[in-house]
């Protein structure tokens, strides 16, 4: 990734979120199962939020809720690490969505950590840093329930 300036890092990061919550949606849309449904949609929402926190670091609009964030320590039980790109399909099982989630998330967080080490201001590095944070807070989500739903089919 090559970038010239903030403003390309973050046109790319917020193109990335779009794409993301879209993503969500529309798996969202074609699963038949409400609670898919449900989670793919609280994904797509939290992207939104992303978006939306990419784009006043663009227009120089501080966020208050930016100001006050709670940086903690997120484990990263590296779950997805060892697994390959899962694409979804419609009806693919729900440790499958729920890895194929877990892939994005981890995705995500690695271009977190890349933009934040290239931000060329501190406002910049913190809005990368919390959503290093967000993104390392939905992976473990997302891996504890895929390691809760196989323990309870035996794995």
């Amino acid at each position: 990734m090559d970038f010239n300036n903030l403003t390309e890092i973050i046109d790319f990061a917020i193109a990335k979120e779009i794409e993301a919550e879209e993503f969500y949606r529309s798996v969202a849309a074609q699963e038949s199962f409400a609670g898919k449904q449900e989670m793919f949609l609280e994904y797509a929402a939290e992207e939104k939020k992303h978006q939306s926190l990419l784009t006043n670091l663009k227009t120089g609009k501080t966020d208050k809720k930016l100001e006050d964030y709670d940086f903690k320590w997120i484990t990263d039980i590296k779950r997805s690490n060892y697994v390959h790109e899962v694409e979804y399909t419609p009806g693919m099982a729900y440790q499958d969505i729920l890895m194929l989630a877990c892939k994005r998330e981890e995705k995500a967080l690695l271009l977190y950590n890349e933009l934040q080490a290239r931000a060329e201001t501190d406002e910049a590095r913190k809005v990368f840093k919390v959503l290093c944070q967000e993104e390392a807070k939905h992976k473990l989500a997302l891996e504890t329930m895929y390691d809760d739903f196989m323990a309870k089919m035996g794995d």
